[in-house]
């Protein structure tokens, strides 16, 4: 990180793992794994990775080649660093933005200057915007102090962004309808707890491939699904989630005169 003149060296790791089940694919008779090979037409071979080279097309069928060489000699020293371009705050930055997180870890020696611009940005509640170059794209950067350290996020650029793909009307809602709307919210508060959150389709899943190499038959999801909606009043649907959402508190004994 290039902080002025101070230069702080880091290692930036993935903050997310991918836990998915994945899929092979194989082929629908033999039940063999299928294979892509790299071929090219005019040499009817099969390709290496060294032989292949990366190229830019400028017209049909008409291309420039760059080695990697050549797109490492492009690169300038602030390139190879996170060069902080100004300080901003937070909330001046719209989620919108953010595209992957990253830990941002100090190496030996540089963690006096890491815990310096950790815990000025701490107290004045300020995130800092940086660029560098990842891969062979100049990267826009913003760096939050979390609890533990300094989170590297990245940014799209504002001509990366898509336009909204329809207009989204806004109708006229009323008081009663927004009272009920907010009760219904407040119903369901609680705090947020990421240890609370699993993929359940994901246990679904893996119980069904256990089930299939057991040989057992796979037991199916809800079977009273419905693919239509039927339309309902909203103030009732409103009413009947607040009920359905009231704490379900032991029944009070009724006293009976005798």
């Amino acid at each position: 990180i290039s902080f002025g003149l101070v230069h702080i060296p880091i290692q930036m790791y993935r903050t997310t793992q991918d836990n998915d089940i994945s899929f092979n694919q194989l082929c629908k008779d033999t039940k063999e794994r299928v294979k892509y090979k790299k071929y090219c037409p005019n040499c009817q071979k099969e390709l290496k990775s060294s032989d292949i080279v990366k190229g830019y097309q400028y017209e049909k069928d008409q291309y420039v080649i760059m080695t990697n060489e050549e797109i490492e000699e492009l690169k300038a020293e602030k390139d190879r660093t996170i060069h902080i371009l100004h300080f901003s705050e937070l909330s001046q930055i719209d989620d919108i933005y953010y595209e992957k997180n990253y830990y941002a870890i100090p190496e030996k020696h540089a963690e006096k200057a890491y815990e310096l611009l950790y815990e000025a940005m701490k107290e004045l509640e300020v995130v800092a915007i940086a660029k560098t170059v990842i891969h062979t794209k100049e990267t826009l950067l913003a760096l939050c102090p979390e609890v533990d350290g300094i989170l590297v996020k990245t940014l799209f650029y504002e001509d990366e962004i898509a336009e909204l793909p329809k207009t989204i009307s806004h109708p006229s809602i009323n008081k009663a309808e927004k009272d009920m709307a907010m009760q219904l919210i407040q119903s369901m508060m609680k705090p947020y707890q990421p240890e609370d959150y699993h993929d359940e389709f994901q246990e679904r899943l893996k119980a069904a491939i256990e089930q299939k190499i057991n040989g057992q038959e796979v037991v199916h999801g809800e079977a009273n699904r419905s693919s239509t909606v039927t339309p309902i009043d909203l103030m009732d649907a409103l009413k009947q989630s607040i009920l359905q959402n009231k704490p379900k508190g032991k029944a009070r004994r009724k006293n009976v005169r005798h």
